[in-house]
């Protein structure tokens, strides 16, 4: 089922019952932690301009935008006197996270697209899964998940600790009154 926004046809099904309790929390917690580097601006559900491509070739059906679920640009993009409504300049990491609706080869054709526009890392977070796949050219990646002690983007020199994206949260005692 392909979903209409205004003239815009998006991938199929985006938007729609994306509104999991894994995915929400995982984009939260990524933009936190990523959001701590002063290097970047982090942003989520952003437009991304794609009206001059033909992406028809990945059977992707987008022919204005996509929405990454998080982005990244260097820490120069800030507040805008005039907001802008989809962006032309891409970011400079994408990160795109599995819903229960959508397939992996969605995802994966997106990533593939993000490249073409010149994007410089993507990742692909599955968090039933616990896993991210860093993929630093088109095709090449290395996966992280609760094994490993952090999640490394080379190409964006990123460091983060896998615990802090998946981790459960401890009580630290209860109260009773």
């Amino acid at each position: 089922m392909s979903v209409l926004f205004g003239e815009n046809e998006v991938f199929e099904n985006e938007g729609v019952d994306m509104g999991s309790i894994n995915h929400s929390l995982t984009q939260a917690k990524l933009t936190c932690l990523l959001g701590t580097d002063e290097r970047f601006t982090v942003l989520t559900e952003l437009s991304l301009d794609i009206s001059k491509y033909d992406f028809s070739k990945y059977g992707i059906k987008a022919k204005e935008e996509v929405k990454p679920d998080v982005c990244m640009y260097s820490n120069d993009i800030g507040f805008q006197k005039f907001d802008i409504v989809r962006m032309t300049e891409m970011p400079l990491l994408v990160i795109e996270i599995l819903s229960p609706s959508q397939g992996p080869k969605e995802l994966k054709d997106k990533i593939r697209v993000y490249f073409d526009l010149g994007v410089k890392s993507c990742w692909l977070v599955i968090p039933d899964a616990q896993l991210i796949s860093v993929y630093t050219k088109q095709g090449d990646f290395t996966n992280f998940d609760m094994r490993d002690n952090e999640v490394v983007d080379e190409v964006m020199d990123i460091h983060l600790p896998v615990q802090k994206i998946f981790g459960k949260k401890h009580k630290k005692g209860s109260s009773s009154k």
